[in-house]
């Protein structure tokens, strides 16, 4: 693979590999995640004011929990759209995996480690399967995936015939990975933080890194420039498969047995919307694993307080779908692009 070193597009700073970058990982902040803590210290504040347990540990450590899955899947999401891709079908890939690494934990005698290699096994195949389809198929990502979302959920259904399978909370790893902690931290959250620093040293501090952010941002130039896009649209599908398996895995840790459907389903929806909450912009080159986290934790905190005061789950439908309405309109506006239909 040819990694040939190319400058990011102008709108996204990266710094020089081996350099320290100010505040890091969350903390960099620009316009985009002031706005996005601003707004978690203001839904924070809200619904602290109206219930006295919204801001205990207990619940934050829930909230925390409750993000991990998402969390996760927004990380790769927010890698494919940098690349100036998209992948829909990621919550199918992890009710997939999860199906798969129960029911392999099930009949390979109980071996944890049997059931999780399946489960990334199955999440690298269809993330090539994707990454092929768009890349040498020439299907347009959001077609692709989109069939992936109804073919890789009708897969876990055929085989687990519609039902959870497998039992796996009498396994000491599975029961550590969905309700152990580390230093008073779940598991689950040390495992969203880890894959969220791999990710981001990946981005900022790499050629690969820059590869990607060129090619989202002109892929005309980055192939100018010697980048196999080909390989690396395909890796990045991969990447996303192996991430939405362990997701998928966690999944099962989590429930206790393989979900195909009941715990994957909407996954998509939200990655997006916390990918785009976090600054990505839809057509590639910029964005950043800081901002996309901060997303998660709003749409994480918004969803628990509305939980917490009873209000009807399905205006956290709602509010997901205006927050990503709303991101796009912002994207639009910075971008300075004209409305269709209207003169500039």
């Amino acid at each position: 693979m040819t990694t040939t070193q190319t400058p990011a597009p102008a709108e996204t700073t990266l710094p020089a590999p081996g350099r320290r970058s100010p505040g890091g990982l969350l903390f960099s902040l620009g316009g985009q995640n002031l706005s996005l803590i601003g707004a978690l210290v203001l839904v924070l504040a809200l619904f602290g004011f109206l219930n006295d347990n919204y801001l205990s540990l207990a619940n934050i450590q829930v909230i925390g929990e409750a993000v991990t899955i998402t969390g996760l899947l927004a990380i790769v999401q927010t890698v494919v759209i940098i690349c100036g891709g998209l992948d829909i079908s990621v919550g199918s890939q992890a009710g997939l995996a999860s199906v798969v690494s129960a029911m392999v934990f099930t009949s390979g005698g109980s071996n944890p480690y049997l059931g999780m290699a399946a489960a990334i096994g199955i999440g690298i195949l269809v993330g090539v399967v994707n990454g092929v389809a768009i890349v040498y198929g020439r299907v347009n990502p959001t077609i692709a995936t989109l069939a992936g979302l109804a073919a890789y959920k009708g897969v876990a259904q055929l085989v687990s015939h519609g039902r959870a399978q497998g039992y796996v909370l009498n396994d000491p790893f599975f029961v550590f990975l969905g309700r152990g902690k580390i230093a008073g931290i779940p598991v689950m959250i040390w495992i969203l933080v880890v894959v969220a620093l791999a990710v981001h040293v990946m981005l900022k501090y790499t050629d690969i890194g820059r590869n990607i952010y060129a090619i989202g941002g002109n892929d005309t130039a980055a192939r100018l420039a010697g980048i196999n896009i080909n390989k690396y649209l395909v890796a990045v599908y991969a990447l996303i498969g192996v991430v939405a398996a362990i997701a998928g895995i966690l999944l099962t840790a989590r429930t206790g047995s393989g979900q195909p459907v009941s715990g994957s389903e909407g996954l998509e929806l939200k990655a997006i919307t916390a990918a785009a909450l976090g600054g990505c912009a839809l057509k590639g080159g910029k964005g950043g694993i800081g901002g996309t986290l901060l997303a998660v934790a709003l749409l994480g905190a918004l969803e628990n307080g509305l939980t917490v005061e009873g209000i009807n789950t399905f205006w956290q439908n709602v509010a997901q779908g205006a927050l990503l309405v709303a991101a796009v309109v912002i994207q639009q506006r910075r971008s300075g692009e004209r409305a269709v239909g209207l003169p500039h």
